[in-house]
C-alpha cells in the first residue's frame, strides 16, 4: 500500500491519557503533560440564546460544560457534575468532545487538524467504542493520523520495559494488567473496586463517626483560629447559590482527597491495634478551622487496600486486596512468561502515592512470589511520573521514529474505514 503510510514530519503528535479522575494532554517528546485537569465536567441545562462563553464554558446543543479546574469550582444554581467516563470507557460522547474541545482551544492551542493524535485507552475497551472515537477523531476533528494504545503497555514503556505487570491503581479501581511484548494479555487482567474513591468513602465514615463536617472551602467567608479539638469558629458565606447535591459533593471529596494525601499511611505490616496506637499522630487542619490530631485511623482506613477482610461494610467479600491482585493476574498467565511478569512489577497511579504503599507491597509479595521467582518491583520515586505513566509512555512512543509507520493514516481511514483500528491497534 503505497503512500498510505504517515509520514509524521508536519508538527509534534499530541498525547490524550483520559482517565476516571482526570485528563491529561500534551505534546508527544515533552516530559510532562501540558493540560492535567479534572475528567468531572460542571453541567448546567443552558437557558435558550444563551449568552457570551465564559473560559472553561462550552456550550452544546442548550447544554453548557464547565470544564477545568477554575471553571468547575464556581458555585452555580443547579450545575450538576458529570463524567464522560464510566468503567474507564468513554459513555457520554458529548462531554468527551467538550472536553476535547477545551484542550484543544485552552490548553494545546492549535487546530486539531494540525496534530496526529495518540490516545490511551482502558485495556478492556469494547470494539464499538474504538470505533466510534477513530470515527470521531477523523470525521469531526479532521485529524492527520490515530494511534489507540491501552493504558498499561505505555506505563511498561514509560518505565522502560515491554513485559511486565503492571499495578495501576487510580480513582475507580485497581488492576493487574499483565504485557507481555508490548501486547495485554486479556485474559490475565484482573480488577478489584479497591482504589482511590474507595478511600475516600472511608474517609467521610471517619468523619461521621468523629462528627467531623466536611465544609467546602466555597461556603466559608471567614474562619477564626481554634484550639485543637474546639469547635470550629467560622462564617458561612451569605447569598450562596442553590448547588446540587452532586456538585456539593464533588466539593466535599476533594477536601477528603487532600485529607488522604496529608494524612494517611499503609502501615509495612498487616495492621495490629498495638502498633498502630504507637504510631506518631499527624495533625490537620479542616478548611473551617476545626483542627485535631489524627492516630491510628491513619493505619486502619488504606489498610482496606490490603486486606478487605477487616473493612466493615463489605458484606461477604469477594474482594481482593491489592497483593491478591498481582498473584492471581500472574497465575492466570502462561507458565513460560510468569518469570518476565514477577521480574517487573510497575506500579503506577495517583492512588500508589500514598505513603507506604509501595513497600507494603513488596512485602506482601515477596511472601506469595514463588523461591524459584525473582521478584522485582518497578516503582518511580516521582510523583509525577507515578501519576502521569501512560501519559509519559505515549509520549516516548509517539517521538519514535521507529513507530511514524503505525500511525493510522487519514488515507488509510478513508480506504479502510473505522474497521482500521482494529488491525492497526492491537
Amino acid at each position: 500500500m503505497s503512500g498510505g503510510v504517515y509520514g509524521g514530519d508536519e508538527v509534534g503528535a499530541l498525547v490524550f491519557d483520559i482517565g476516571s479522575f482526570s485528563v491529561r494532554a500534551g505534546y508527544a517528546g515533552e516530559d510532562c503533560p501540558k493540560a492535567d485537569f479534572p475528567t468531572t465536567v460542571g453541567l448546567l441545562a443552558a437557558e435558550e440564546g444563551g449568552g457570551l462563553e465564559l473560559e472553561g464554558e462550552k456550550e452544546k446543543k442548550g447544554k453548557i460544560f464547565h470544564i477545568d479546574t477554575n471553571a468547575l469550582h464556581v458555585p452555580r444554581d443547579g450545575a450538576e457534575v458529570m463524567s464522560p467516563l464510566k468503567n474507564g470507557m468513554i459513555d457520554d460522547w458529548e462531554c468527551f468532545r467538550a472536553i476535547l474541545d477545551h484542550t484543544y482551544s485552552k490548553h494545546v492551542k492549535s487546530e486539531p487538524n494540525l496534530h496526529p493524535v495518540l490516545m490511551s485507552e482502558a485495556p478492556w475497551n469494547t470494539r464499538a467504542k474504538r470505533e466510534k472515537l477513530t470515527e470521531l477523531m477523523f470525521e469531526q476533528y479532521n485529524i492527520p493520523a490515530f494511534f489507540l494504545c491501552k493504558t498499561a503497555v505505555l506505563t511498561a514503556f514509560a518505565n522502560g520495559r515491554s513485559t511486565g505487570l503492571v499495578l495501576d491503581s487510580g480513582a475507580t479501581h485497581t488492576t493487574a494488567i499483565p504485557v507481555h511484548d508490548g501486547y495485554v494479555l486479556q485474559q490475565g487482567i484482573v480488577k478489584s473496586p479497591l482504589a482511590g474513591d474507595f478511600i475516600s468513602m472511608q474517609c467521610r465514615e471517619l468523619f461521621q463517626e468523629m462528627a467531623i463536617d466536611i465544609i467546602p472551602p466555597y461556603m466559608i467567608a471567614a474562619k477564626e483560629p481554634v484550639r485543637e479539638g474546639a469547635p470550629p469558629n467560622w462564617k458561612k458565606k451569605e447569598k450562596l447559590p442553590q448547588v446540587s447535591k452532586s456538585w456539593h459533593n464533588y466539593m466535599c471529596n476533594e477536601v477528603i482527597q487532600d485529607f488522604q494525601a496529608s494524612v494517611l499511611q499503609v502501615s509495612d505490616s498487616p495492621y495490629d491495634e498495638q502498633v498502630a496506637a504507637q504510631m506518631p499522630t499527624v495533625h490537620y487542619e479542616m478548611p473551617n478551622g476545626y483542627n485535631t490530631d489524627y492516630g491510628a485511623e491513619r493505619l486502619r482506613i488504606p489498610e482496606g487496600l490490603f486486606d478487605p477482610s477487616n473493612v466493615k461494610g463489605l458484606s461477604g467479600n469477594t474482594m481482593l486486596g491489592v497483593g491478591h491482585v498481582v498473584t492471581t493476574s500472574i497465575g492466570m498467565c502462561d507458565i513460560d512468561i510468569r518469570p518476565g511478569l514477577y521480574g517487573s512489577v510497575i506500579v503506577t497511579g495517583g492512588n500508589t502515592l500514598l505513603q507506604g504503599f509501595t513497600d507494603r507491597l513488596n512485602r506482601e509479595l515477596s511472601q506469595k512470589t514463588p523461591p524459584s521467582m525473582r521478584l522485582k518491583l518497578i516503582a518511580s520515586n516521582s510523583t509525577m511520573e507515578r501519576k502521569f505513566s501512560p501519559w509519559i509512555g505515549g509520549s516516548i512512543l509517539a517521538s519514535l521514529g521507529t513507530f511514524q509507520q503505525m500511525w493510522i493514516s487519514k488515507q488509510e481511514y478513508e480506504e479502510g474505514g473505522k474497521q482500521c483500528v482494529e488491525r492497526k491497534c492491537p
